[in-house]
């Protein structure tokens, strides 16, 4: 347990990043992280505002949502969250947002094709759609995982709410989450143009192995 008060920290810190690009509008969007070693994670409050995170504000609970150390509400996602921890066990963070590029895709039902290299790269093909589920219990946790089993992407659509991406940990969840709005964004200038070629799937997962495997220190 010594590494909680360093994940809480982490945590609350990483919220910053969802509104610095712009990911999240009022307090909508949620980040969480698995604590290494037990059966717990750690997530955003539920309604609280960006502005007033901090580590002392992040709450704690078990792999099926229930509080464990926490004086707030934890996030309505918390149910999601929970599930993928519990049936994707090299997840260490998730990222919910209502980021606007990926959310209309999410709003249209359609996958984000793969037709840029930095797609290629960062999510190994086209970003899918997971199924419209409500919140409250954990089936969009189940629509999550369902459509990432299938896929090599960190990044899901769930159809008519948002985006949802994952990590090795809550950093790199986030860093998905960004460069998700970003090609989403970019691809639907695309479509404005005309219909952008997709990148054949021999090239797709040359792409995928060099940036997963060579690229960076």
């Amino acid at each position: 347990m010594s590494t909680l008060p360093a994940l809480r920290e982490t945590v609350a810190r990483l919220h910053a990043e969802l509104t610095r690009y712009h990911l999240v509008s009022w307090t909508a969007g949620n980040i969480s992280a698995r604590v290494p070693g037990e059966d717990l994670m750690v997530i955003k409050p539920s309604g609280i505002s960006y502005d007033d995170l901090t580590a002392d504000t992040m709450v704690v609970t078990d792999l099926h949502g229930k509080l464990v150390d926490g004086d707030l509400s934890p996030s309505s996602d918390t149910d999601a969250h929970a599930y993928v921890y519990r049936h994707m066990p090299e997840v260490g963070g998730v990222v919910h947002t209502h980021s606007s590029y990926a959310t209309a895709w999410a709003a249209r039902g359609e996958p984000i094709p793969c037709v840029l290299t930095m797609i290629a790269d960062e999510f190994g093909g086209d970003i899918p759609v997971g199924p419209f589920a409500l919140i409250g219990d954990d089936s969009i946790g189940r629509g999550i995982v369902e459509t990432l089993r299938d896929s090599r992407s960190p990044a899901v659509l769930m159809k008519g709410h948002g985006p949802f991406t994952v990590g090795k940990d809550a950093r790199a969840a986030v860093k998905t989450a960004v460069m998700l709005e970003e090609v989403a964004r970019t691809v639907h200038f695309a479509h404005q143009l005309g219909k952008p070629d997709v990148i054949a799937q021999d090239d797709v997962d040359r792409l995928y192995a060099r940036y997963q495997n060579v690229y960076g220190q």
